[in-house]
Parts: C-alpha cells; sequence; structure tokens
C-alpha cells in the first residue's frame, strides 16, 4: 500500500486521504470507517469520514447485487407445473 504504512495519518490533508481511497477499498479487509488509524483523521475530518460512509455503504450495496437468492421452495415449482398440466396445449 503506497507509502501508508509509514504515513503520519493524523496529519494527511484530505486530498492525500483521497489517493489512498482506491487501494484502501480495494485491500481493505473491513470497513475503513472502523480502521483505528483514522479515527484522529476523521474526526479532524468529518467530511472525509462521511465520504468513507458513503463509499461503503455504496459496496455492500454492489456485493449484494451478486449474492445468490434463496431458490424458490418445491412448492413453487409444483405449483407450476400443476398449472402447465391444466392450460390446454396451444398447437402452432
Amino acid at each position: 500500500m503506497k507509502d501508508l504504512a509509514t504515513r503520519n495519518l493524523d496529519n494527511m490533508t484530505p486530498s492525500e486521504f483521497e489517493a489512498y481511497l482506491p487501494e484502501l477499498f480495494e485491500n481493505g479487509g473491513g470497513k475503513i470507517s472502523e480502521d483505528p488509524r483514522f479515527v484522529n483523521f476523521f474526526h479532524s475530518n468529518p467530511n472525509c469520514a462521511a465520504l468513507v460512509r458513503d463509499l461503503e455503504t455504496i459496496a455492500e450495496q454492489a456485493r449484494s447485487l451478486f449474492e445468490p437468492t434463496e431458490e424458490p421452495s418445491d412448492n413453487v415449482w409444483s405449483n407450476i407445473a400443476n398449472k402447465l398440466k391444466d392450460e390446454p396445449r396451444v398447437e402452432e
């Protein structure tokens, strides 16, 4: 991660922090907003804290789009099959 390990995070400017954001989101295992390294920075820069929370919400919502949904129950499939049996066949 660039030079974040050696940076004094408390004295970082918002624009410097924003330069790290893509990498933080890519490599971060948890929520950046909960990372203890940024507590003082977020306290001093509430706009950056809000930006991170917004981006975390967007990322969470995007991930949920790819999560598998539950398969319909067997009853649903049985009802569909029964309806198809009951419908008259249409000849082409």
